[in-house]
């Protein structure tokens, strides 16, 4: 199997969310904005196409292609190939570079203006200058897709982007026999129809649930959004408030057939509108009487959940089930269950949402899931691209988004090369999205999941003071919720940094952290990060060989668990098999190329060089290792030492004295106490400390 090739995922997002020319400054632009020919445009896409110059409309040329060109350019987040815009378009006219040609001669003269040239064409592609143009569509997404979210915005602004989007995308602009153009629609209106959503939930929270214009907006978003428990729950409410008992019970009755026809379950709304009606009905209390206090708030166990829909196949016709495509929504969805940190939709439940022709967005709001994962497979000549999508259904936000290629070969050879990789990026921005989300909460707040979180927030920050907070909170997390392996596993690695850096205590230290592994282990064995934690305290008791049947035990549960190879690799680095350190720490880099422990599997491979005497290669990877933000002492003493058997004795005496800065009487012994080095491997640092002031 050939390699993967990975566009990096900061570049993959901004590319499915952003425009060439950047959304925020479109957004911000506004109507107002002029043009270089002195009159400010605006392109409506949401709803019937509209271009408007000056707030004047401009009269559309009457070809759907034309329109169809000037959505698909607008909305494009680079330039586009001629060759794809014809493959778009036109089912294999007598000459479609001829009928493009003469598309953008009435695009020209829609858009161009003396000293503004806004429809580009260069090396055989095509983009749109929209620099200074107001497009409402680039308008909602950029409000959607902002780090800050909808929730930053005040209620005058979300009235805005609802009333934006009264339309459908594009409405009236299908084009028939153009498979390819229906499938980019589709997935259009399906996106900007969850934007839509997210707008009328967070406004409808803003608004008096009881008044006029809060009834309107949940109305509105029952209409995009008919099976979201949550919109019929928060209706129901509403209509309690206001004494609509009879419109309530109505309600209930209608809702309860439509799911009865679509076999979903309707009973929690029951609950919900006896609770609404009971809460409204109960008595006054007395002003005499004497309050009773109010029982401490039970916080429900809770795990971010996910669905995993079928990959969208171009190359197959038709509805038809199987191949490829769908052995990947099984495949992703299995491996995600086996790493126990996530609720994880059934396979069957979801495969039957998509059977119904129900998209991404909408069935995330019908399972009512935290996250959903969404994708494209595409086959060209001898390579496989593979598209894939993690949006937060409640704010139609892509979270993370990346294309993978690889060599199109038979299908157990392509899950295996791509897998892996898909889940354990999908695991780790699920977990800096919770984690960032955890962090705008009062500690006091916190469930478990989310104390986890803000745990592994302070915990990847190396420090003392640090390790003690990530303590604190996974401590919380055991509290609320005995049964959660998890927190165990966390509260394991602060005890391991505090023996391996020298913050306690160490045989003190060393027993917490295998009391607390074999916790996570009595809770769930299952879990791979419960035999990574205990993998971790068998290597400082000296286990190495129960260290090593534990690591191995995790990466079976979960192939996909980087943390897991980068152990194997930071154990076998020092006293193994430097060869498999190698190849286990090149692997969770693979799996985790941004993980916060990203120090730690490049200086395992440079300690793994330095033993096999391939002292210039362990020089480099050891620096990298160091320049890590988050690289702690004995990472940047790896490196120093690496650099002197390197001969590279200038740049190690400086990188020595600025550990001596940081960490004044750091030396040799501190580093061998930590470390289980092999003697020939503990003799070469001995001697290269000496050399650049070390010992």
């Amino acid at each position: 199997m050939q390699a993967l090739s990975r566009p990096g995922v900061e570049a993959s997002v901004e590319a499915r969310v952003g425009n060439a020319v950047g959304i925020d400054a479109i957004a911000d632009a506004g109507a107002d904005a002029g043009d270089a020919g002195g009159a400010g445009l605006a392109l409506r896409l949401l709803g019937a196409p509209a271009l408007l110059r000056g707030g004047v409309p401009v009269a559309l040329p009457r070809s759907r292609k034309v329109r169809a060109l000037l959505a698909y350019l607008a909305l494009a987040p680079r330039a586009v190939a001629r060759e794809h815009l014809c493959e778009l378009l036109w089912d294999l006219p007598s000459d479609p570079r001829g009928e493009l040609r003469w598309c953008l001669s009435k695009l020209r003269a829609l858009l161009d203006a003396p000293g503004c040239v806004r429809v580009k064409a260069d090396a055989g592609a095509l983009r749109l200058d929209l620099a200074g143009v107001d497009v409402d569509a680039l308008r909602l997404q950029a409000a959607v897709q902002s780090s800050a979210g909808l929730a930053a915005l005040d209620t005058d602004a979300l009235r805005a982007l609802a009333a934006l989007s009264e339309g459908e995308f594009l409405q009236g602009l299908d084009i028939e026999r153009s498979a390819p153009w229906s499938a980019w629609l589709l997935g259009r209106r399906r996106h900007f129809r969850a934007a839509r959503a997210a707008v009328l939930e967070q406004l409808a929270s803003r608004l008096e649930p009881g008044a006029d214009e809060g009834l309107a907006c949940l109305e509105q978003w029952l209409r995009l959004a008919p099976f979201d428990r949550r919109a019929h729950a928060a209706l129901l409410d509403a209509l309690a408030r206001r004494g609509a008992l009879r419109e309530g019970d109505e309600h209930l009755a209608a809702t309860a057939r439509l799911f009865e026809s679509e076999g979903q379950d309707w009973a929690p709304l029951g609950r919900a509108w006896a609770a609404a009606k009971a809460c409204q009905a109960a008595p006054a209390v007395a002003l005499e009487a004497v309050p009773t206090p109010a029982p401490a708030p039970v916080r429900a166990a809770r795990r971010a959940s996910i669905a995993v829909m079928p990959f969208a196949d171009a190359s197959r016709a038709g509805a038809v089930r199987g191949g490829l495509a769908d052995a990947l929504a099984y495949d992703l969805t299995t491996r995600l269950a086996r790493l126990r940190s996530m609720f994880v939709i059934a396979q069957g439940t979801v495969f039957a949402l998509d059977g119904k022709r129900i998209g991404a967005e909408e069935a995330g709001r019908t399972l009512d899931v935290d996250y959903v994962v969404s994708g494209t497979l595409r086959r060209e000549a001898a390579r496989l691209h593979l598209g894939v999508q993690l949006a937060e259904t409640r704010s139609a936000r892509i979270v993370w988004a990346d294309t993978l290629s690889c060599r199109n070969a038979a299908a157990l050879e392509v899950l295996e090369a791509v897998g892996d990789r898909i889940v354990s990026s999908l695991a780790s921005q699920v977990e800096v999205a919770e984690r960032n989300r955890a962090l705008l909460k009062p500690p006091g707040s916190l469930d478990a999941w989310e104390a986890l979180h803000r745990g592994l927030w302070h915990m990847y920050r190396f420090d003392r003071a640090h390790n003690e907070q990530a303590h604190h909170f996974f401590d919380t997390a055991t509290r609320l919720d005995p049964g959660f392996a998890r927190p165990w596993a966390g509260l394991s690695f602060t005890h391991f940094q505090n023996a391996f850096l020298g913050w306690g205590e160490r045989a003190r230290e060393m027993e917490r952290a295998y009391a607390t592994a074999t916790q996570a282990m009595l809770v769930d064995d299952l879990d791979p990060a419960a035999h990574w934690a205990l993998g971790r305290a068998l290597w400082l008791r000296g286990q190495l060989d129960g260290a090593l049947a534990e690591l191995r035990a995790c990466t079976q549960l979960s192939p996909n668990f980087a943390l897991g190879h980068y152990t194997r690799a930071f154990v076998q680095a020092q006293s193994g098999d430097a060869l498999d350190a190698i190849r286990a720490a090149d692997h969770s880099r693979e799996l985790s190329p941004f993980d916060p422990l990203l120090f730690g599997m490049l200086a395992s491979r440079a300690l793994a060089l330095l033993r096999l005497g391939r002292h210039d290669e362990a020089a480099e990877w050891a620096l990298k290792a160091a320049a890590r933000p988050n690289a702690h002492v004995h990472i940047q003493a790896i490196a120093a030492y690496c650099l002197a058997l390197a001969g590279r004795l200038e740049p190690a005496r400086a990188l020595a004295a600025s550990i001596r800065q940081q960490a004044p009487g750091y030396a040799v012994a501190d580093f061998l106490a930590a470390f289980r080095l092999a003697e020939d491997a503990a003799a070469a640092v001995h001697g290269a400390a000496r050399t650049i002031g070390l010992a």
